[in-house]
């Protein structure tokens, strides 16, 4: 008897440079007359939001922008859009911006409508409240979170909680590569490296790895490793970004469906405490964590190595080392720090990582390879 597989994604997704510009009219087909934007600062800065307010003035759509986003979102954070979204009667809520600004949109739009608390809902499937409609547009190629029903929320030091409901998934998925010509190059590197974390512990997932995740994780990580380097070198180049951007979403489309394992449950703790960015923090553990996983995951990461190293012979073993030490040069040829001491952690610290590494469960569970506090320790030694 096979197995059942169940496979959900964004019910729309617009791939279109220039479409976010005409996010209004988009909003007017769609019947609605008062939005609330969520976003943070450092997006407001860069001018993108500009012709998307340009385009609401001229409809006449009312537009409430709350750009009080953080990295990691806070519990706080979520509350105040919560409340701002209630404030201006929003009848839809658009994020835009990078993986927190998405996940806090997700949440605001869902608990603006509903009478659950956030409390209420962490964990898998806790809601039943219905959402406000949804629109969401990455202005970087990284998270996915355009089409993941997943929202990450920052709970304590160290501590991160999620929640994952179909709910969270958008009407609307807007992918305008337009948006992300600006981006600097480590923002660039990074959050390509964090798809491509997506994509390999995608294809690796221990219990919900199935036919159709591993066609976009292969994929993804085809379009990755055409375009991403490029793309650092030549920011300008519209149709490399284009095919980021795509990269990021079938990435997310994949993990959404075959969770991401052990990379990511050592980065979250990166962020939660040292407020390290996502991508970084998977970027910074990636190689470790594959190594540790070699002798669970070998044949599978050897089909990876002849998507980014075509040219790649020999054993299953050497092609997944050669994988690994490719993923390893990356970062470096991308000019990212690669130690966590480059980046303000210290030996001290590492302890207290670990033991939030651990609780990480959700995550862990889906390595191919058990992972214990002991293992958990001496991957962070090796990359300080």
């Amino acid at each position: 008897m096979t197995r059942r597989l169940l496979f959900n994604t964004t019910r729309s997704i617009i791939i279109e440079r220039g479409a976010a510009a005409r996010l209004a009219e988009q909003v007017q087909s769609m019947g609605h007359r008062s939005v609330l934007l969520v976003t943070d600062a450092g997006v407001l800065a860069t001018g993108l939001l500009a012709p998307v307010e340009r385009g609401f003035a001229r409809l006449g759509i009312a537009l409430q922008v709350f750009s009080n986003v953080q990295a990691d979102p806070p519990e706080s954070v979520i509350l105040d859009a919560v409340h701002a979204a209630r404030q201006c009667c929003a009848d839809c809520v658009i994020g835009f911006g990078g993986g927190s600004s998405l996940d806090a949109a997700k949440l605001t739009a869902l608990l603006a409508r509903s009478e659950e608390t956030l409390a209420d809902i962490y964990g898998i499937d806790q809601t039943n409240g219905r959402r406000l409609p949804l629109i969401l547009v990455p202005t970087t190629a990284g998270t996915g979170s355009e089409v993941t029903a997943i929202s990450v929320v920052t709970t304590g030091e160290g501590q991160k909680n999620v929640v994952i409901s179909p709910a969270l998934l958008p009407d609307i998925a807007l992918l305008d590569a337009d948006l992300t010509l600006g981006l600097p190059r480590s923002v660039t590197a990074a959050t390509g490296i964090d798809s491509m974390v997506h994509a390999i512990e995608s294809f690796t997932s221990r219990h919900l790895k199935n036919p159709i995740s591993d066609c976009l994780a292969r994929e993804a990580l085809r379009l990755f490793g055409d375009n991403l380097e490029h793309v650092c070198n030549h920011g300008s180049d519209a149709q490399a970004r284009e095919q980021m951007l795509l990269g990021a979403c079938l990435a997310g489309m994949a993990f959404a469906n075959a969770p991401v394992a052990a990379v990511h449950a050592l980065a979250y703790p990166l962020g939660a405490r040292f407020h390290i960015p996502h991508g970084l923090s998977n970027s910074l553990v990636l190689a470790p964590v594959m190594r540790f996983n070699l002798q669970a995951a070998a044949p599978l990461y050897a089909e990876l190595a002849a998507i980014l190293l075509p040219q790649i012979q020999g054993s299953v073993t050497e092609r997944a080392h050669a994988l690994i030490d490719h993923l390893e040069a990356l970062p470096v040829r991308l000019g990212l720090p690669t130690r966590l001491r480059d980046v303000g952690i210290t030996l001290d610290d590492l302890d207290a990582l670990a033991m939030d590494a651990t609780k990480q469960t959700r995550l862990l569970n889906n390595n191919p390879r058990e992972v214990t506090l002991d293992d958990i320790q001496a991957i962070y030694r090796q990359v300080f």
